[in-house]
């Protein structure tokens, strides 16, 4: 088996395209949750907290000299960080719930008279003629 197919095998496996799907999906989604942070949740947020902008938060360590910016620890961004972090752990959450309830319920579904027992009825019916 050459190279390229062998190659071509590998990348057209479903389990790969699968993931593939999934991780351009999720940078998506991901970018979906970022906005619903950024421009819906945290402004909010910042009002009730007195006009407070989460972006704009950090601590002064070194105060900037001359033409050298201020060395700053900008708290305020991790925090929307956090927050877009929870958001989308939930939401894959979600989605993987409810994933497993659909499989579950299509587990759940009665298969109908297996084989054996068409035959047993089948024997049954010819034993009586």
């Amino acid at each position: 088996m050459g190279m390229i197919s062998e190659f071509k095998e590998f990348a057209m496996k479903g389990s790969l395209v699968d993931m593939a799907v999934g991780i351009i999906i999720g940078g998506a989604v991901g970018k979906m949750v970022s906005s619903l942070v950024n421009d819906v949740i945290m402004p909010p947020i910042g009002v009730l907290m007195g006009g407070v902008d989460f972006s704009d938060l950090s601590y002064v360590l070194k105060e900037a000299v001359g033409e050298a910016p201020a060395v700053t620890l900008n708290y305020g961004s991790f925090i929307q960080t956090v927050i877009d972090f929870l958001i989308v752990a939930f939401v894959i959450f979600m989605i993987i719930k409810m994933i497993n309830k659909a499989k579950k319920v299509e587990e759940e579904k009665p298969a109908g008279p297996s084989t054996e027992d068409l035959l047993v009825e089948i024997r049954d019916v010819l034993k009586k003629q």
